[in-house]
């Protein structure tokens, strides 16, 4: 893909996969890259390892973000998937800025 290319940017996913072989520090990049481009992050995954790469790149993106002014929060939910004709259980983590809520 060619980093020019609008197009191909603006089909890029809305939601992030994550694998147990994932790297969190690039899951982390991306999650910060989703941020400041769409104002929030979603990410999905199936199973105790892609879970655990999950939250320790959730921990890393918060330490790129906080420089910056900006808090993230983390909102969990379980969703079920579709995976080859089979039915699957899968967390889905919403990632967004904290907003500052008034005294």
């Amino acid at each position: 893909m060619d980093s020019n290319d609008k197009t191909a940017k603006a089909e890029s996913p809305q939601l992030l996969q994550v694998a147990s072989t994932s790297t969190p520090s690039s899951v982390a990049g991306a999650i910060a890259g989703m941020i400041r481009e769409k104002g929030f992050c979603e990410l999905q995954s199936i199973g105790a390892g892609a879970v655990n790469q999950s939250v320790k790149a959730i921990a890393i993106a918060r330490g790129y973000m906080a420089p910056s002014g900006i808090d993230l929060v983390c909102i969990p939910a379980f969703v079920d998937v579709r995976i080859n004709g089979e039915d699957r259980t899968a967390i889905k983590f919403l990632i967004e800025p904290r907003h500052a809520t008034k005294k």
